[in-house]
Formats: C-alpha cells, sequence, structure tokens
C-alpha cells in the first residue's frame, strides 16, 4: 500500500485500537490473581507472572519500534495485535485443560511448572509481552499525522480512549465472570476485543510516513500507573544516541532517575500484593475485584482531568507530588483492613494522590531534561521503570509470602521518605522558574 500524506488520515481508527488495546487487557486484570491461584499457583507465580510480560516487553518494544520505522506502522500493530491475540488464545487452553501436577526436582521450577496450565500462561504472557507494542507504536502512528500545533491535543484524545478502556475493561470482567461460563467468559471477550483490532488495523487504517518528536508529549493515561506500563518503542527525541553517563552528568538528571526507579519499585508491590490478598485474606470474587479497578480507574481519570486542570495553577507541582506521595502512604494503611469501607476510602487517597503526584512528576523532569536531552532522559526513565516493575513484582511477591499485608505498612513508610526526598523539587522548580 503506498503511504498516503499524513494530513489525510482519520484520528478515529488509531484512537479505537487504543481503546481495544487496553480493553483487553483490563478486563483480564481483575482475575488474573484468581486464575493463577485456581491453577496451582500463588502469591510468587503471580508475581512472576507480571514480570514475565514486562520482561518480555523490554527486550521486544526496541526491536517493534525499529520495525515500524522500517517496515511501517501498520506492519508492526498488526503483528503485535496478532501476538495479542495468540496469548488470550493460550489462555483459554490454559483454562479448560485439567491442572494436574507436576512434580519438577527443583523447587525454583515449582512456581512455573507445577501444572501444565500454570506454564501455559507464562507462555502467553510472555508471547504478549514480546509483541506488546501496540500502545507506544500507536503513539508513533500519531506523531506521524498530527501537526506540531494538534499534537499535545491529539495525544490528549488518545490518553482518553485509553483511559475509558480501563474504566470498561474491569467492570465488563466482573459482569462476565459473574456468569455460568465464570472466568471462561472474560478470557472470550478478550479474545473477541483483539480480533476486532486485527480488522481495525487491517481495513480501517492508512499507513503513514513516519515523523520525529521534536519533543515528548507527556500523555497522562491510567495503564501507567495500573501495574502495565508500556515501554516506549521509538526515541521521541533528538536524532542520534546519546550516553547514558552523559545524561546521568545533567544537573538534577540522575535524582529524577532514580525518584522515578523507586516510585515504580514500590507501586509494583502494592500491585501483586493487593489482588492476592483480598483473593485469599477477603474472599473477593471476580465482581468485587472488577468493581475495584473499576472504581480505582474511573477516579484516576477524573482527578488527572479535571482535578488536575483546576489545581495546576494554585498549587505548585513540588507541591503536588509530596502531597500525593503522602495520601498514597495513607491509602497504604488504609489497605491493610478488612473494612469494604476503609479500602475504599484508600482508593480515594490512592487515586488523589496518584493522579496529582505522576503527571507532576513527569512535568518536573521533563523541564529538567530540556529540549536537546528530552527524548534521551525519557528512555531512559522509561527503561528504569521497566527495570523496577520486573523486580518490584518478583521481590514484592516474596515479601508478601513473608509479611502478608503488613507488606502495606512497609509501601505507606517508603511513601513517606520519597515525599520527604521530594522537598528538593521546591528548590529545583523555583530555579526552573527564575531562569
Amino acid at each position: 500500500m503506498m503511504l498516503m500524506t499524513n494530513e489525510k488520515i482519520s484520528l478515529f481508527p488509531i484512537l479505537l485500537i487504543n481503546f481495544i488495546s487496553t480493553l483487553g487487557y483490563s478486563i483480564i486484570l481483575p482475575f488474573l490473581v484468581i486464575l493463577v491461584l485456581k491453577l496451582g499457583g500463588n502469591e510468587l507465580s503471580y508475581g512472576f507472572l507480571g514480570a514475565t510480560y514486562s520482561a518480555f516487553q523490554f527486550i521486544g518494544a526496541p526491536v517493534l519500534g525499529n520495525w515500524s520505522d522500517k517496515y511501517g506502522r501498520k506492519k508492526i500493530l498488526l503483528l503485535s495485535e496478532a501476538g495479542t491475540f495468540a496469548g488470550w488464545l493460550l489462555f483459554l487452553v490454559a483454562i479448560y485443560i485439567p491442572a494436574k501436577r507436576t512434580s519438577p526436582h527443583n523447587d525454583f521450577l515449582k512456581i512455573f511448572a507445577n501444572t501444565l496450565p500454570l506454564f501455559l500462561l507464562f507462555v502467553s504472557r510472555a508471547v504478549d509481552g514480546l509483541t506488546g507494542g501496540n500502545i507506544s507504536v500507536a503513539n508513533a502512528y500519531l506523531a506521524d499525522i498530527s501537526n506540531k500545533a494538534d499534537r499535545k491535543k491529539n495525544f490528549g484524545k488518545v490518553s482518553a480512549s485509553s483511559n475509558l478502556g480501563y474504566i470498561v475493561g474491569p467492570a465488563l470482567a466482573g459482569i462476565l465472570g459473574a456468569t455460568a461460563l465464570g472466568i471462561s467468559l472474560p478470557v472470550i471477550a478478550a479474545m473477541a476485543v483483539s480480533l476486532t483490532g486485527l480488522f481495525v488495523i487491517a481495513f480501517g487504517l492508512n499507513e503513514t510516513k513516519p515523523k520525529v518528536l521534536e519533543a515528548t508529549v507527556n500523555e497522562i493515561s491510567v495503564h501507567k500507573v495500573l501495574g502495565q506500563e508500556s515501554k516506549e518503542c521509538y526515541n521521541p527525541g533528538a536524532p542520534g544516541k546519546t550516553n547514558f553517563f552523559t545524561v546521568l552528568r545533567l544537573p538534577t538528571v540522575a535524582y529524577f532517575l532514580v525518584l522515578y526507579f523507586l516510585i515504580f519499585l514500590w507501586f509494583n508491590f502494592f500491585y501483586v500484593s493487593f489482588p492476592v490478598y483480598v483473593v485469599q485474606q477477603l474472599k473477593w470474587d471476580l465482581f468485587q475485584l472488577g468493581i475495584f479497578f473499576a472504581v480505582l480507574s474511573g477516579i484516576l481519570v477524573v482527578v488527572q482531568g479535571p482535578v488536575l486542570t483546576w489545581l495546576s495553577p494554585r498549587m505548585s507541582g513540588s507541591a503536588m507530588v509530596i502531597a500525593g506521595n503522602l495520601m498514597l502512604a495513607v491509602a497504604f494503611v488504609l489497605f491493610c483492613y478488612k473494612s469494604i469501607a476503609l479500602i475504599y476510602t484508600g482508593v480515594l487517597f490512592f487515586s488523589f494522590g496518584n493522579g496529582i503526584m505522576w503527571p507532576s512528576f513527569l512535568a518536573l523532569m521533563s523541564n529538567a531534561a530540556g529540549d536537546k536531552y528530552q527524548g534521551s532522559v525519557q528512555g531512559f526513565a522509561g527503561s528504569a521503570g521497566s527495570v523496577a516493575s520486573i523486580i518490584g513484582l518478583v521481590s514484592g511477591a516474596y515479601i508478601y509470602r513473608v509479611f502478608g499485608a503488613n507488606i502495606f505498612l512497609l509501601a505507606a513508610a517508603f511513601m513517606v521518605i520519597i515525599a520527604l526526598c521530594s522537598f528538593r523539587l521546591i528548590s529545583i522548580e523555583k530555579s526552573a522558574g527564575s531562569n
């Protein structure tokens, strides 16, 4: 197919693809822990399963990015969506295979292969992660078809479409999971969503002429804070490669990268432990988990939209980072209790704290990077986040196994420490404002 002029290409197909990509994952998000436990796994299996996706995406994302520049965005989006569909197909197969336990001699292998269906889940997440560039290649596609003046507005529309998927998906999972088909129906729905994505890409998307982003657009999306950080497949900054140590020598950049890593590390402690905690200790079912994640996503969208818009001119970015981390500490403490009222109060603190902290932190880091090193700093930060996700999911599972719900108190203490470390942002922000 010949390349079309980017100005003639409609936004609707790429917005639909973003919605479909987040909807598919968010449908399985609530019941993934239930399925792992049902198939003979435990909290360690669940942690390693989450890390498997992140690890394979870390490997595959740069390759997909290079291929999308060389062979075209549409072909790579097709490949990525096909990998997602294959992953859901393996999921469905895993559900219907009898969970007959095996006895590996190595205790470590028992985490992965004590049942064949559990092993298939790991394979499915690896396949999806290796081809998991849907969102980030879609962002590159959007950059191709957007003029500089419209880019921020268009990325806002993409964020809205992604966030909508994270509201609809968990609620849909809870409703579908309550039927006679149980867990099978949400998986079938995820497959149908992915198949729809393949048809949209194949027949509704035109190829583009690749462009290079002159500056990074800070996209505010719920998937960034719900345990599935999408690693960017392309460098949106200046052409050429920048040495990591050159970036570290920039004023305050090393400080921002360390904070970025620590925030992601401790957030993943929550993501791996909370679902296991509520299923094992509070006996939540799929419907309750689906409603929980849908409410969490919905509040996040409101906070990151109108609330943050109203707060931004009235409160400094550094103050929102500090206040947000303290609110997160309160949320983690409330998650220790078995009261539904206190847990959902914790959801309010979590959503509000995260909703004002994370966008403010990204904006301050972007300002510190400057125009010349914008892409390099964002790229290294994304890599730090990916590594933190892998480490956090695995180590968080081990810590939860030892300390149980007390892991939330540990996370709360660490968020207080991060808030104290964030006081340096006040002087950094003042210095940037005076220049």
